[in-house]
């Protein structure tokens, strides 16, 4: 499948593809590929079943590496620096093993490569108890999500995924059946077969937990040349909690 992309500035320069996460897409790193463009020539993607991209029955890491894969050979990108979030980050640590000769260096983003627990329960519930098709604007949606998920920066974050319906009301952008039902395969383990020697710089968020000391032993045994990062005053969604340090992190390492 060749996925929906946007690119940022001269395709003469290193190319540097950017993977969102679960439930994001593309212009959410819209600010983050505009800084970085003076100096690098930026790929965002959507990921199949997300943003723009098509939707399709099956969900798993090997696919959508594929995708990937393809998206970038239809763009004459043969070798590039991988930069992914979450989800994204288990894509780019996933692609490593799978297309080792494509990457150059790789950012992962507040993740560390083991299987975590069910974290997105009370989302799935939230979004498929909504019936959009209902609703004729936006703030009634979100007031709707409120009882389940009271953090507001959250609640806009899944906003991101409604578009309105040519009929009337409106209806989910993301393929939220299959991300569900595939769930399990988006929170595995992607633990290279073998070690992958590239420069690797793993970022957390001061305030999340999504990599600790132990994930910080384990992701050197598997990429041996990786750096940490924190990101002060962040918590998951390191870009956005604090995109001026964030893009500074990311520009010292590839430049």
């Amino acid at each position: 499948m060749i996925l929906k992309f946007k690119t940022y500035g001269s395709a003469d320069q290193q190319p540097l593809v950017i993977i969102h996460g679960l439930f994001g897409s593309l212009d959410n790193w819209h600010n983050v590929a505009r800084e970085l463009s003076n100096d690098l020539f930026i790929v965002t993607l959507d990921l199949r079943n997300h943003g723009g991209s098509d939707h399709d029955k099956l969900m798993n890491y090997e696919v959508i590496c594929a995708d990937v894969e393809e998206t970038l050979n239809s763009l004459n990108i043969g070798k590039a620096h991988f930069l992914g979030h979450s989800m994204g980050g288990k894509t780019v640590m996933k692609f490593a093993g799978l297309f080792p000769g494509m990457l150059q260096k790789l950012i992962v983003a507040d993740i560390a490569p083991r299987k975590y627990k069910p974290g997105h329960d009370v989302i799935f519930e939230a979004m498929f108890g909504l019936d959009l098709k209902s609703f004729d604007n936006r703030s009634d949606i979100e007031n709707a999500l409120a009882p389940q998920i009271p953090e507001s920066g959250v609640r806009l974050f899944l906003l991101k995924n409604i578009q309105r319906r040519p009929e009337g009301g409106f209806q989910w952008k993301l393929n939220l059946p299959v991300i569900h039902k595939y769930y399990d395969r988006i929170i595995e383990d992607v633990t290279p077969d073998w070690p992958v020697s590239n420069d690797a710089l793993f970022i957390k968020g001061e305030n999340s937990n999504y990599i600790t000391a132990e994930d910080e032993v384990e992701i050197l045994q598997h990429f041996p040349n990786a750096e940490f990062v924190v990101i002060p005053h962040a918590g998951h969604w390191v870009h956005a909690d604090n995109p001026t340090f964030f893009v500074q992190t990311v520009r010292e390492f590839l430049l």
